[in-house]
C-alpha cells in the first residue's frame, strides 16, 4: 500500500507544465547605427561609468546625492521589494499549507425527538477538538509552476525598471547641471556686454555734451543698452528655476546650487563610440523590462491552459476529539484522516476558454510593445548620433562667426574714429555679435547635452 502511495506521488509531482516555453522573438536589428561609418566598433559610450564621463566633481556630487535621496528612485526600489515578496506569495501555493485547528462546541439533545432521552438522562454534550490539518494542490499540469514563472518575470521587469529610473536621473542631473551652466554663461556673456554698452552711453553722451556727436547716435546707444539689460532679470529667473529642478531631483527644498567647472571647459570625450545595435537588447532597461514583460506573458497562457485540466488535491487532518478538555491527549481521543480528489471543470460559462483567448491577446500586446521599445532604442541612438555629428558643424561655423564678427566690432569703431561711418554700423555689429555669442554658449550647452542623450540612449549610467 505504501509504495503505491508513494509511485502515485511520483507521478503527481512529475507533473508537466503546459503553454509554450519562452524563446525570445526575432528583432529586426540593423548591422550598425545610421551615421557609422565602416565596420561598428564593439566597444561602446556606455561602457564608461557615470563618474569618468561626467568628470566635474560639482556634477558628480550632486548625482549621488539624487541617487541617495531621490523620490522616485525610492519608490522603485519599494516597488521591487514588492514585486519579489509577491513572487514568494504565488511559489508558496507549491508546497503543502498546514494549519493548527481548534475548536469547542457543546449541544442540547431534545427529548421530544430523541426517545431515548426520556429517562431523564444528561441532554447536555460538548466535544474539544485540537489537531492538524494539512491541504496541498499538487501542480499535475504545472498552473502554478507558470503562475510563479510569471511572477517571477515581472519582478525581474521591477528591476529593470528601477534601473531604467536609475539611468534617467544620472542623465537628467548631468543634463539640467549642463544646462545650468550654459544659462550661467550666456549671464556672463550678458553681463560683459552690458558693460561695454554702458561704457558707449557715456561715450556718446560725453560727445553731446560737447557737441561733437547728436541726440540720435545717444538715444540709439541708450536703446541697444535697454536690449541688453532686459535680457539679464529673464536670465537670472531661468537660472533661479533651474536651480529649483535640480533641488527638486535631489530630494531637497528650493535653493541655490553650487558650481563647479565652467561650460566651456567641461570634459568631451575625444571619441564618442556607439557599439553595436544588438547590444540594446541586452543593456537597455526599458528593452529588457519589457522582454521581462512579455515572459511573463507567456507564462500567463500556460497557467491558464492548465485550467482547463484537473486539479488534483491532498488533505489530512491529525488530531484528537474529546468531551472533556482534560482528555484531549489522551490516546483513546486521537483521529487520524487522509482524503485525496481531484477536480475537473465541465462547464464554466465558456469562461475558461475566454481567460485562455484574453491571455493570448495580452500576450500579442506584450509582444507589440516589447517590438516597440527595441526600434525606439535603434531611433533613439541614430537621433543622439546625427544630433553630436550636425552639433560639431553647427558649433564650428559659429566659432568663425563670432570670431568675424568681433573684428567687424572693432573696425566699426575704428572707422567712426576715422570718420568713414556713422553709429548704425557698430550698433549693427554689436548687436549681431551678442545675439551670436549667446547662440555659440547655447550650442556649447547642446554638444554635451547630446553626448548625455547619447549615453542614455545606448543604456549606459545604471551600472553600480
Amino acid at each position: 500500500m505504501a509504495l503505491r502511495i508513494a509511485l502515485v506521488l511520483v507521478l503527481l509531482l512529475g507533473g508537466c507544465t503546459l503553454g509554450p516555453d519562452y524563446m525570445r522573438p526575432p528583432i529586426l536589428t540593423p548591422d550598425s547605427h545610421r551615421g557609422v561609418v565602416g565596420t561598428p566598433a564593439t566597444e561602446s559610450l556606455a561602457d564608461l561609468p557615470w563618474w569618468e564621463l561626467f568628470r566635474d566633481p560639482v556634477v558628480q556630487e550632486l548625482i549621488r546625492e539624487a541617487l541617495r535621496n531621490n523620490y522616485d528612485l525610492r519608490t522603485t526600489a519599494s516597488r521591487v521589494e514588492e514585486a519579489r515578496a509577491q513572487v514568494g506569495v504565488v511559489r508558496s501555493f507549491l508546497y503543502p499549507q498546514v494549519n493548527f485547528n481548534g475548536s469547542w462546541n457543546a449541544q442540547r439533545v431534545s427529548r421530544a425527538s430523541d426517545p431515548t432521552q426520556s429517562d431523564g438522562g444528561d441532554r447536555h454534550f460538548q466535544n474539544w477538538l485540537a489537531g492538524f490539518g494539512m491541504v496541498w494542490e499538487v501542480d499535475v499540469f504545472g498552473r502554478i509552476r507558470r503562475q510563479t514563472e510569471a511572477a517571477g518575470a515581472a519582478h525581474y521587469a521591477t528591476e529593470w525598471d528601477r534601473r531604467g529610473v536609475y539611468l534617467a536621473l544620472v542623465a537628467d542631473i548631468a543634463q539640467f547641471y549642463f544646462d545650468l551652466r550654459e544659462l550661467d554663461l550666456e549671464l556672463e556673456i550678458t553681463r560683459r556686454t552690458l558693460k561695454l554698452n554702458d561704457d558707449t552711453v557715456t561715450f556718446y553722451q560725453s560727445r553731446f555734451d560737447t557737441g561733437i556727436s547728436n541726440r540720435l547716435e545717444v538715444e540709439q546707444a541708450v536703446a541697444n543698452r535697454a536690449r541688453t539689460a532686459a535680457a539679464i532679470p529673464d536670465l537670472e529667473r531661468r537660472i533661479a528655476r533651474q536651480e529649483h529642478l535640480i533641488n527638486y531631483l535631489l530630494s531637497h527644498n528650493p535653493g541655490p546650487i553650487l558650481r563647479g567647472v565652467a561650460l566651456t571647459d567641461q570634459y568631451y570625450p575625444p571619441t564618442i563610440p556607439a557599439g553595436l545595435p544588438s547590444a540594446l537588447l541586452e543593456r537597455r532597461p526599458d528593452v529588457q523590462s519589457a522582454e521581462q514583460l512579455l515572459v511573463a506573458a507567456n507564462a500567463d497562457i500556460g497557467a491558464a491552459k492548465a485550467l482547463f485540466f484537473p486539479t488534483f488535491s491532498l488533505s489530512s487532518t491529525l488530531g484528537a476529539v474529546s468531551h472533556d478538555f482534560s482528555n484531549i491527549v489522551d490516546k483513546r481521543a486521537a483521529i487520524w484522516s487522509v482524503t485525496g480528489g481531484f477536480l475537473q471543470p465541465l462547464f464554466q460559462g465558456w469562461r475558461l476558454f475566454w481567460n485562455y483567448e484574453g491571455t493570448k491577446a495580452r500576450f500579442d500586446q506584450a509582444l507589440a510593445q516589447y517590438e516597440k521599445a527595441a526600434q525606439n532604442s535603434f531611433r533613439e541612438v541614430a537621433d543622439a548620433l546625427v544630433t553630436i555629428d550636425k552639433l560639431k558643424v553647427e558649433r564650428e561655423e559659429k566659432e568663425a562667426q563670432v570670431a568675424a564678427l568681433q573684428n567687424a566690432s572693432n573696425l566699426s569703431r575704428q572707422r567712426y574714429d576715422a570718420g568713414y561711418s556713422n553709429y548704425l554700423e557698430i550698433l549693427i555689429a554689436d548687436q549681431q555679435l551678442f545675439d551670436s555669442e549667446l547662440l555659440l554658449a547655447r550650442l556649447r550647452g547642446a554638444q554635451l547635452n547630446a553626448m548625455v542623450q547619447l549615453y542614455r540612449a545606448l543604456g549606459g549610467g545604471w551600472q553600480p
